[in-house]
């Protein structure tokens, strides 16, 4: 920003010198470096502000944008239908349609009785064979 090069600091300096003089030097120096300081912090704080208003308006017009070619986009396509309802309709089991199982389950093993009922021998042998399930213990 200030472009001083060595020569200028070096004449700043000896005015400072011999105007202030050598005894009042360190204070004027500390007062100086708190007043820079001041300014850096209110500079800071003010390009902070900048910038957070220059993302504010970046984050506006990238929203802008994004909401025409969404809008662009639906125009463009059609709407698809969501998962649900692309699923058939859920099927309704009611009372008898359970009993009927049961009755078609009794029917195929022959042995009508009730649902506790210990299976024959074959039968248990045949789905231990099925699903390789272990031999029961003796």
């Amino acid at each position: 920003m200030f472009d001083v090069g060595a020569s200028e600091l070096l004449l700043i300096v000896i005015v400072a010198v011999v105007v202030i003089g050598p005894k009042d030097m360190p204070l004027a120096m500390r007062t100086a470096g708190r007043w820079i300081g001041k300014m850096r912090k209110i500079s800071g704080h003010f390009r902070a502000g900048i910038d957070a208003m220059v993302r504010e308006a970046e984050l506006e017009e990238m929203e802008r944008k994004w909401r025409e070619q969404n809008e662009a986009i639906m125009k463009a396509n059609p709407v698809l239908p969501t998962a649900e309802e692309m699923l058939p309709p859920p099927a309704r089991v009611t009372p008898a349609d359970i009993l009927s199982e049961e009755k078609q389950a009794v029917d195929a093993s022959g042995h009508a009785g009730e649902a506790g009922a210990e299976k024959p021998a074959a039968a248990a042998k045949a789905e231990q064979a099925e699903f390789h399930l272990p031999p029961p213990p003796p």
